[in-house]
């Protein structure tokens, strides 16, 4: 769904990633296109392109949630980047604890720790 409030109701693995998108596994190929939010209370469309886009108001449902999260992926893209210090203080004041890397190896991370019932959040910009 091209929806901003498009929302799969429980967490769930994700089965590739890359061409702007997501698939996930076991919901008979259903994929979502652009950024990722992965929660406790599920799956959410992310309108985030860039890590430029990580602000408090774009990550404003992921700290409604932090009371349930103990780790919180930030996929940066193809590649892994630094988050700004002013969003790991932002990161610090909300609770979470933030471990920033590329988009792939936090989708990889999210799969491992939703496995083993983790407390475990990602938020995930897309890549082609």
């Amino acid at each position: 769904s091209e929806r901003a409030d498009a929302h799969l109701p429980r967490p769930v693995e994700i089965e590739s990633y890359g061409n702007g998108g997501f698939r996930f596994v076991g919901l008979d190929g259903l994929s979502h296109r652009g950024s990722l939010l992965a929660l406790p209370s599920g799956m959410w469309a992310w309108e985030a392109t860039s890590l430029a886009d990580l602000t408090p108001a774009m990550l404003a449902r992921v700290a409604a949630e932090a009371a349930a999260i103990d780790m919180l992926l930030v996929g940066t893209g193809h590649d892994l980047r630094p988050l700004p210090a002013a969003l790991r203080a932002w990161f610090g004041e909300v609770g979470l604890r933030a471990d920033p890397m590329a988009t792939g190896a936090a989708v990889r991370t999210w799969n491992i720790l939703l496995g083993e019932r983790r407390r475990v959040a990602a938020a995930l910009l897309a890549v082609d």
